[in-house]
């Protein structure tokens, strides 16, 4: 196949969620009709032993959360589709930011009971940040869930975007029927037995048709009726070219558990979905479609295969072909460097490739020469906007628990940082090591990764920051004056640059006014 279509039939995507919406379940039910998986795996259940696929890490088996974003590919119907699996938990929301840099579009899970909650505000910001066309799945409609309706005035006002439903439920919980495809102007049935596949699948170009009442039964049928009669009353038809600008919602509805309405969503979303887009850097926008290989970091995994203790860097092709074996630019340390095994992904399982495409992710052995943000190019010395560190809110000094096994700390410290799900920082006046964190979760993975992946034990101690700031000045003299003033609550981070901890919002906004020359930064992207 041509370079041009091999871009065309490429497909990148998050799928993101409030946690326990179901975005990981959905996930397992695409691998299932892309044929990359033969059981779906649960998230959390009794009756299936089999663990999801992207959650592949042990503490994510034992705690039946996702913690780290996982990579999927495989072929469905002529298209490559790239799926990356975030964590829906609010602690690990900066490895979710970060792979929303990674992606052309993305699915938003919602439970349709619990509607719109607190985490889905916030990625769709950050959606709406770059403009990212977003798909919403309404899931869980097997259990009792809210008006259809009033979920979408909900989604309209909370997350400020249009909607169009492209899909409509037959009811929810114990009465669900199942799913109205309005694209195809096709009826889903599903059996109640085993609700894991499409009883039957009807095309009804006119709903008036008398067969409606066989299939449905009377009440069911005329409420179907009036509601896609009333959707195309208020709603719009659905228009491409606004979904691709991020102006558009269209939402399906189903039951990714039960896979109900999983392959419309699937199908729809590969017919309607942006191949690769161009991406932005600081010197100039990069087309996929340029002849040379740019790509850049947006994520790396130490210990994906704990018997050889490897680091991955995930890689996201934004022009041109990756190649095994070629010598690229890595720009930041300004050195080429070749990579005889470059992986693609099945989560934790991996395969040698010869060629990545534009809106591929590719994986690279990773001796400690990448950090997060870093770009390879065939030369040119390019470097990619939005991929920071934000300022944690939860800071410990962290310990050593087992004075014989200190290299292994330093080393598992040196490492799961690296990965950005954390950040350390080193105290300026005593050279302790803090750890800064979002919340209490991220604390918890990192102890537990140290003693399962490092051998290595840890204790924390508290240490009452409220924030931790970059700092910068063009006036010298009031620099050292403020490094002099606040020397107990300066540190450096990870790569050197100085950091201002405040301990309290009154102690930041204090020194903001004394210090009116100073820039204080709430990210590390300045």
């Amino acid at each position: 196949m041509s370079f041009e279509g091999e871009i065309d039939r490429r497909r990148t995507f998050a799928i993101v969620s409030h946690p326990d919406a179901g975005k990981t379940t959905l996930t397992e039910k695409f691998l299932l009709f892309g044929g990359a998986i033969n059981v779906a795996g649960a998230v959390k259940s009794n009756k299936i032993k089999k663990t999801a696929t992207s959650d592949f890490m042990e503490i994510e088996r034992q705690r039946g959360i996702s913690v780290a974003t996982s990579v999927m590919g495989f072929e469905y119907q002529g298209k490559k589709v790239n799926i990356l699996d975030t964590p829906g938990h609010q602690d690990f929301a900066e490895d979710t930011y970060r792979t929303l840099t990674a992606v052309d579009s993305v699915i938003i899970v919602i439970d349709g009971a619990k509607g719109v909650e607190p985490q889905t505000k916030k990625l769709m910001n950050v959606c709406r940040m770059r403009n990212t066309p977003v798909i919403v799945f309404i899931n869980k409609l097997d259990r009792p869930a809210q008006d259809p309706f009033d979920l979408l005035d909900e989604i309209e006002q909370q997350l400020e975007i249009k909607v169009r439903p492209l899909s409509w439920p037959i009811g929810s919980g114990p009465q669900f029927k199942g799913v109205y495809d309005l694209y195809g102007e096709k009826l889903n049935l599903f059996s109640g037995q085993s609700k894991q596949t499409v009883e039957e699948s009807v095309e009804f170009r006119d709903l008036n048709d008398q067969q409606l009442e066989e299939y449905l039964g009377t009440s069911p049928a005329d409420t179907l009726r009036e509601e896609v009669e009333l959707i195309q009353g208020v709603y719009n038809d659905f228009d491409q070219q606004q979904y691709i600008q991020g102006e558009l919602a269209p939402v399906f509805f189903g039951s990714a558990l039960n896979n109900f309405g999983v392959q419309e969503l699937l199908e729809r979303f590969l017919e309607i979905s942006p191949s690769p887009q161009p991406t932005e850097a600081h010197e100039r926008i990069v087309s996929p479609r340029e002849d040379q290989f740019k790509g850049f970091v947006f994520k790396i995994h130490a210990n994906m295969d704990p018997n050889h203790r490897d680091r991955i860097a995930f890689v996201k092709v934004c022009s041109g072909i990756f190649r095994r074996n070629t010598p690229y630019l890595h720009v930041q340390a300004g050195k080429k460097m070749k990579f005889p095994g470059p992986t693609s992904f099945m989560a934790a399982k991996k395969s040698v490739v010869d060629e990545l495409y534009p809106g591929d992710i590719v994986g690279l052995h990773d001796t400690g020469n990448f950090k997060i943000g870093d770009t390879l190019s065939e030369g040119e010395k390019i470097h990619f906007k939005g991929l920071p560190s934000f300022s944690p809110e939860m800071f410990r000094y962290i310990e050593n628990s087992d004075p014989m096994r200190y290299k292994q700390l330093d080393k598992g410290i040196d490492q799961l940082m690296d990965e950005g799900v954390a950040q350390l920082f080193k105290s300026k006046t005593n050279g302790r090591k803090i750890i800064g964190t979002v919340g209490q979760l991220q604390l918890d993975v990192i102890q537990f990764r140290l003693k399962h992946e490092y051998g290595a034990s840890c204790r924390y101690e508290n240490l009452p920051m409220y924030k931790a700031c970059w700092i910068e000045s063009h006036d010298e003299q009031e620099l050292q004056e403020f490094r002099k003033r606040k020397e107990q609550a300066m540190a450096y981070d990870k790569h050197g640059r100085e950091v201002f901890l405040a301990e309290s919002p009154h102690a930041l906004r204090m020194a903001q006014e004394k210090y009116p020359n100073l820039t204080f930064h709430f990210s590390s992207e300045f």
